[in-house]
């Protein structure tokens, strides 16, 4: 038989709050963590939007030592893993004593690489650098930070797939578990919100530039949307095998039973319906569950023209007739990029916790595509079982994963 995997510990790190329970009350009441970063627009931007994530203070939480090594994303990614290994009950005895693994999204630590090239430009002379800079501009510098800090000796590699990298994660560590390799994995995303890191992004005037009403800008769906507003923060969850977790005593949170993949081999930022059934349809057929199953879907939708027409088309072949309802959490967090598939799976886990359904905040005129779906613009107060989450990427990646309570 093949091993489950269960969900025993979640930390976040987000907009919408540094908690599990700030974030929750962020959902439940439709609260947009938006706002606009002056510093954007002098240093040359298109869009001063962005997800408003503020720094953790670790001076006096980790050794110096280990700090120097540790990138923005790295940063939030340890106050999320801090968090995620405190509800599972895993300390550092804990730790010491038992293999666990290590699996996160992320692609791109821009901070420190700049960083670094502008001492060399203006002292030619590498041994200013120190020694920091370098663990913390590899795209590894999440997954090489945590394992050092947490003593974790189990699987150690970083997942790079551009906006599905946080999902894959998730879904690699289940596999893992499943086939026996491991009992415990950390598994999650996170994403540096400097504006060093967004200024390419910013360049494909992908960014919605509705500034003088930031926490209206993010629009998934919605007719009047003009783009996507970046974010970041880091989202952790302890993945561990079913019976490992009831041995030993640990409260489990919900069940990864389901991940799908695809990849839709056209143009680099093509969208395709296509490959986004693909995946969800893989994962589905992985769980055993027909689409009626599904209470609840999680959308990638960014708030861009073309992204959420081509995932609503999607949504519409496999969702239509059932009762699923759908939003779109980036509607309240902006895109969180690399960190986004495994934050989204923190949101939906705490809405079936508590049993509701965040809204899709500013739906106020659905675009031709998205008229079909059943989507809600206001919080619904209902029994959630089973979710969907989706992710989909640049390059054409796609990853969906389903959950369920139990």
């Amino acid at each position: 038989m093949e091993r489950r995997v269960v969900i025993t510990g979640m930390g976040i790190w987000s907009c919408l709050g540094q908690n599990l329970n700030e974030v929750k009350e962020s959902l439940y009441a439709g609260r947009s963590g938006i706002g606009v970063e002056k510093e954007r627009l002098d240093y040359g931007y298109r869009s001063g939007l962005t997800g408003m994530v503020p720094h953790p203070q670790l001076k006096g939480v980790i050794d110096r030592r280990l700090r120097i090594g540790l990138s923005e994303e790295a940063e939030y990614a340890y106050m999320a893993a801090s968090q995620a290994f405190g509800q599972a009950g895993m300390d550092d005895a804990y730790l010491h004593r038992n293999e666990v693994g290590i699996l996160f999204g992320n692609d791109s630590s821009a901070k420190p690489v700049i960083e670094a090239a502008r001492i060399m430009e203006e002292k030619h002379d590498s041994a200013l650098l120190g020694s920091g800079l370098i663990f913390q501009s590899m795209n590894s510098t999440v997954t090489m930070n945590l394992s050092t800090i947490f003593h974790l000796r189990g699987i150690n590699f970083t997942v790079s797939a551009a906006c599905a990298s946080g999902s894959h994660s998730i879904g690699l560590g289940y596999m893992l578990i499943k086939q026996g390799l491991q009992d415990s994995v950390l598994c999650g995303g996170a994403q540096e919100v400097n504006y060093y890191s967004m200024a390419t992004f910013d360049a494909l005037a992908a960014f919605s530039v509705r500034m003088d009403e930031p926490t209206k800008a993010s629009r998934p769906f919605d007719r009047d949307r003009d783009g996507l507003i970046p974010s970041g923060g880091a989202a952790a969850l302890v993945l561990e095998e079913y019976e490992h977790a009831l041995k030993r005593g640990a409260t489990i949170l919900a069940e990864v039973c389901g991940y799908g993949f695809s990849s839709n081999g056209g143009g680099i930022s093509q969208p395709s319906d296509d490959g986004s059934v693909i995946a969800i349809t893989r994962a589905m057929q992985d769980a055993g569950l027909q689409a009626d199953n599904i209470d609840y879907v999680n959308a990638h939708a960014t708030s861009t023209p073309q992204g959420d027409m081509y995932e609503a088309i999607a949504l519409d072949r496999v969702f239509r007739g059932t009762h699923a309802l759908i939003s779109s959490t980036k509607s309240m967090t902006g895109h969180e990029c690399w960190m986004g598939g495994a934050s989204e799976i923190v949101y939906s886990t705490l809405m079936m916790q508590h049993n509701f359904v965040a809204p899709n905040i500013n739906l106020e005129n659905r675009d031709e595509y998205s008229e079909k779906l059943n989507l809600t613009s206001v919080t619904v107060d209902t029994e959630v079982n089973t979710v969907l989450s989706n992710s989909f990427g640049f390059g054409g990646t796609n990853s969906a994963l389903i959950i369920r309570k139990l």
